[in-house]
C-alpha cells in the first residue's frame, strides 16, 4: 500500500543504501507470491536499497520459508530477510499445521539470528482474499513486510 511506504519514507532513522536484503519467495501459489515479491522489491528500491544489495531465493513452498530464511540470515553480509508465501485454506487441517509451523519457524529465525526476518506470508480462506492482499484492493503485504524489516533495522 502506498500509505505504508509514506509512513516510513523520509522518517527512517537509518539509510538502507548499504544494507543487504534477502527475499525468500515460496514457489507454491506463484500467482500470489510473484506480486508479493514485486511489492517487496519495489518498496526496497523506493526506500533507498540498491538493486545489487537485494538477493532473491526461491523455496518450493511456505513450509520451506524458515529454512531458506535461516540459511540467508546466517550469512554475515545479510542484514534482513523478507519471507513471502501464501497458504490458502483447503478442506483438511493441513492449513492449520502449515501456518503454525511457518509462523513459529520464522519467529525462531528472528530470535536465533538477531536480524529482522519479516513474515510476509498470506494465510487466507480463499484465493480471492489472497489476490486482494497481493496488490489488490487491500494493498500488497510484500510491501508491508519490507517496511517491517526496515523499521526493525532502526532499533538494532
Amino acid at each position: 500500500m502506498a500509505g505504508t511506504l509514506k509512513s516510513i519514507s523520509g522518517k527512517s532513522k537509518i539509510s538502507i543504501k548499504s544494507k543487504r536484503f534477502a527475499i525468500i519467495v515460496a514457489e507454491w501459489n506463484d500467482d500470489i507470491t510473484e506480486p508479493l515479491f514485486e511489492g517487496a522489491y519495489q518498496a526496497l528500491l523506493e526506500l533507498g536499497a540498491k538493486k545489487e544489495n537485494i538477493i532473491r531465493k526461491n523455496v518450493p513452498g511456505s513450509f520451506e520459508l524458515p529454512l531458506g530464511a535461516q540459511k540467508m540470515a546466517d550469512k554475515k553480509e545479510i542484514d534482513a530477510v523478507i519471507c513471502l508465501g501464501c497458504v490458502i485454506q483447503g478442506d483438511t487441517p493441513h492449513f492449520d499445521y502449515i501456518c503454525q509451523a511457518v509462523a513459529y519457524g520464522i519467529m525462531k529465525v528472528n530470535l536465533k539470528s538477531n536480524k529482522p526476518v519479516a513474515f510476509g506470508v498470506l494465510t487466507t480462506l480463499n484465493k480471492k482474499q489472497a489476490l486482494e492482499r497481493a496488490g489488490g484492493r487491500l494493498g500488497n503485504k510484500g510491501e508491508e513486510a519490507t517496511v517491517t524489516v526496515v523499521k526493525m533495522l532502526e532499533i538494532q
